[in-house]
């Protein structure tokens, strides 16, 4: 039998590898010896280049000796080495930044929450029985409990004691929660699975709202060559703000170039700010596009009560307001395409009884950190599932508060803009929605917006959302149940839209993961299941994660990272539903600025101004100021130096569980155990604030 014919393409690819186990692998050489060593490498690897390869060798494939295998796993113990060899440094530096952080904190005392008092107490009562089970450990109660009456020394009847007490008396309080906990997390993932299956028909299905008139193509509006824009219903924009130093010019841009005739609309800027220096650039952003012909006006409040609600409220008492038959509504990090007018007014057309068009928001800066990815997925579905599945289905949703069409008349109907509580937008859905109205979702329309960057940012933005449904809810209750809709939408509305969605999930979330779990391991008598701990949670994970498919490598970070938001959620639903201090606090969101404005000015550019008579221009503030302008636009940045904080009652509930994963080690719990190990450095990270923009 003739032997086999060489293989040239594994002798290419073994001398390859040869050389580079032997550049990362091979002792320190002297200097000479180094040289020597690399010429002769060169030399080697420009032998085995030149060598041939013929075509018989190209088609097989490669085979791998036992030696081979052995160069590969010692290049990976190599790589696996220098990775573990560079965790000091990395936690050094978690080190150093901790103690930054901490110091930072102490300098800057803030209020003690009565939540964060008994999450104290617990960390207290967590570590004192962790101490007890350890020496219970050690001597070996663990496998002989001691019993009252033969315990010798005052420990083991300590020991004894505790083993009665909380078989007795506390085990089966807390299984009791256990199982109440479990039915509402079972019922909250049969709510996700039903808004998901809803959303699967309508893409199979290619169920969407559709308009019976198009805009965007205008032969029949044509009269004589010219557009007929009397068949264009008169809008009117507002753009409330408070102190958006880094996002009016965008925002200001992306709704004066509307493609829309221009004496059919009026753009109201909503300005509440404070500082003078901000009001005077908004000014002169104003009066730069009345210069080009768009009809923009400029309203400061003098009296600043009711935050926005106050603030549209206040627009929609002027007494041109009559002349219009819709108003949008765009916060002040929000950019519409130009054609967003035309893609949501003609939905209101032979819909008489329609009140608000929602279109979808879409982030500029979704991928720029860990949190903003994080909460890309969350959005995500709460738009294209839960809006989007409740607009189809039952015409009813919480208007978002931006990047909606409403009806003027519906406004009126229905009450106005009122300020009873922090989310103004989901009460004047509400109570639109009582009084017989609908409302369209457009999932395929979208308005670029701005993720908040920083934790401090996204937690009081939170709060603020998690707070005012219950606030919203004890107000409208009654109103609810004498209100003359079906029983359906009255069900609906108490029941699945604000106890299911908005009370009873932050309330298990926090209560099962972050309170009932960890003292289960203290109190094994009280047993959680591994699959409410692990396996639910992770096909919840994926559901939720359907939306934004890019998403997945992050499923992970996103199941733990929603569980550490439960303590923000929960302390803001108690607050807003027992009126505590906390729960009318108002905090504008943080903006950057990230946002599209290189294409605003493309279009800009390319926008050819109106022909108006030399006459009737008057240079604006930006042109006949500059240099004072410039003073203020230097200005943007200037201010206070802003720090990371330290979260305390993160940084307390991410000791407790670290210690209940010590706690569940001596028990043995697998699931348990890497559970409460990556959720206690979650929260240590997030208490920490190592998540998001790193401003220090």
């Amino acid at each position: 039998m003739s032997p086999p014919p060489p293989n040239y393409e594994f002798q290419e690819w073994w001398n390859k590898e040869r050389f580079k186990a032997q550049g990362l692998l091979a002792p320190y050489p002297s200097p000479p010896a180094a040289a020597a060593a690399v010429d002769a490498s060169a030399d080697a690897a420009a032998v085995d280049v030149s060598t041939p390869t013929t075509p018989a060798a190209a088609g097989k494939s490669r085979g791998r000796s036992p030696r081979q295998l052995s160069w590969l796993l010692l290049l990976r113990l190599h790589h696996s080495a220098a990775i573990i060899a560079s965790l000091p440094s990395r936690f050094l530096t978690l080190l150093r930044t901790a103690a930054r952080r901490i110091s930072t904190a102490t300098r800057r005392p803030s209020p003690v929450s009565r939540l964060y008092r008994l999450i104290r107490a617990f960390l207290v009562l967590a570590v004192v029985l962790l101490a007890l089970e350890l020496v219970a450990y050690f001597k070996g109660w663990h496998f002989s409990p001691p019993s009252y009456a033969s315990s010798a020394e005052a420990l083991e009847l300590i020991y004894a004691n505790w083993l009665v007490i909380r078989a007795r008396y506390l085990a089966p309080p807390v299984q009791m929660m256990v199982n109440v906990c479990i039915v509402l997390f079972l019922v909250q993932s049969v709510d996700r699975v039903v808004l998901v299956l809803g959303c699967i028909y309508i893409r199979l299905r290619g169920v969407k709202p559709v308009a019976a008139v198009d805009y965007g193509s205008q032969g029949d509006l044509e009269v004589g060559g010219a557009v007929n824009v009397e068949d264009y219903p008169m809008v009117l924009l507002q753009i409330p703000m408070c102190n958006e130093r880094e996002v009016y010019q965008q925002s200001i841009a992306a709704v004066c170039i509307q493609d829309w005739p221009r004496e059919r609309m009026l753009i109201q800027v909503l300005d509440d700010s404070d500082d003078m220096d901000v009001q005077n650039l908004i000014k002169a952003e104003v009066q730069k596009w009345q210069q080009k012909g768009v009809r923009i006006l400029y309203r400061h409040r003098l009296i600043r009560t009711g935050y926005k609600a106050g603030n549209l409220k206040s627009a929609m008492s002027c007494d041109y307001v009559k002349d219009y038959e819709f108003v949008a509504i765009f916060d002040a990090d929000f950019q519409p395409a130009p054609d967003f007018l035309k893609k949501t007014i003609p939905h209101f057309k032979g819909n008489d009884d329609l009140a608000l068009v929602q279109a979808r928001w879409a982030f500029v800066n979704k991928d720029e950190n860990l949190l903003t990815r994080l909460q890309n997925i969350n959005l995500s579905f709460h738009f294209e599932v839960e809006q989007q599945v409740n607009g189809i289905f039952i015409n009813f949703f919480g208007f978002n508060g931006t990047a909606g069409v409403w009806r003027i008349k519906a406004l009126e109907e229905s009450g106005g803009w009122l300020e009873r509580t922090t989310v103004e937008d989901m009460d004047i859905a509400v109570r639109a929605h009582l009084c017989g109205w609908k409302f369209i979702f457009l999932n395929d329309v979208k308005c670029l917006c701005e993720l908040p960057e920083s934790y401090e940012a996204y937690k009081k933005q939170q709060h603020r959302w998690h707070s005012g449904p219950m606030q919203l809810l004890r107000m409208c209750f009654l109103d609810i149940l004498r209100s003359k809709v079906s029983f359906s939408k009255k069900a609906n509305l108490i029941f699945l839209f604000f106890l299911l969605r908005k009370l009873i999930l932050p309330f298990y979330s926090f209560t099962l993961f972050c309170i009932i779990l960890p003292l289960s391991m203290f109190l094994p008598e009280a047993h959680l299941p591994a699959w409410v701990v692990c396996y639910v949670p992770g096909i919840m994970s994926v559901i939720s994660i359907l939306p934004a498919p890019r998403s997945f490598p992050f499923i992970v970070p996103y199941l733990l990272f929603e569980n550490t938001m439960s303590v923000t959620k929960f302390h803001a639903m108690i607050s807003g539903l027992f009126k505590f201090g906390s729960s009318y606090e108002w905090i504008v969101t943080k903006k950057l600025g990230r946002s599209s404005e290189a294409d605003l000015v493309a279009y800009v550019e390319q926008d050819p101004e109106p022909s108006i008579e030399d006459g009737n221009i008057h240079r604006s503030s930006s042109e006949s100021g500059l240099a004072e302008l410039n003073k203020l636009e230097v200005t943007k940045k200037a201010g206070k130096t802003r720090r990371n904080r330290l979260y305390r009652k993160e940084l307390a509930l991410a000791f407790i569980l670290l210690t209940a994963s010590v706690r569940s080690l001596l028990s043995a719990q697998g699931i348990h155990f890497y559970f409460l190990l990556f959720q206690g450095i979650t929260f240590l990270a997030v208490g920490l604030d190592l998540i998001g923009e790193q401003v220090s």
